[in-house]
């Protein structure tokens, strides 16, 4: 049995998807872009933009009963290497406590021009 979690993201109904689904103790958090609070702009540093990400993802876990402690692998997508260092230092403040198998992968663009960065987070509730 699988539980559906949703964000509110606009992309989500357009493009069928779940901002995360849970199955069994497994959480599994969609690709997650800074997509902006409404009425805000999307984030200038990739920096910023991976904190964005994560408070996406990290409100996503907890609505699947999950915390960041429970994260066991995550996957960063970014569009220029030089962001790797800054993009690299805001995940390790969102998950170095809980050290996740992580992967970063540069790729020639994400879905919006100003994206700098997506996140993927899998987590195992506790």
């Amino acid at each position: 049995m699988t539980e559906q979690i949703r964000s509110g993201s606009p992309y989500e109904e357009a493009y069928g998807f779940s901002r995360a689904v849970v199955v069994g103790d497994r959480v599994l958090v969609a690709g997650t872009a800074p997509v902006p609070p409404p009425g805000e702009v999307v984030a200038a540093t990739p920096y910023e933009q991976m904190l964005r990400c994560g408070a996406i993802a990290v409100e996503a876990l907890a609505a699947a009963g999950a915390t960041v402690d429970d994260v066991v692998r995550t996957r960063m997508f970014i569009t220029d290497p030089q962001d790797a260092e800054a993009v690299g230092r805001a995940h390790a403040e969102l998950f170095g406590q809980a050290a996740p198998a992580a992967t970063m992968v540069v790729v020639a663009a994400l879905l919006e021009p100003s994206w700098k960065v997506e996140l993927e987070v899998e987590a195992v509730r506790s």
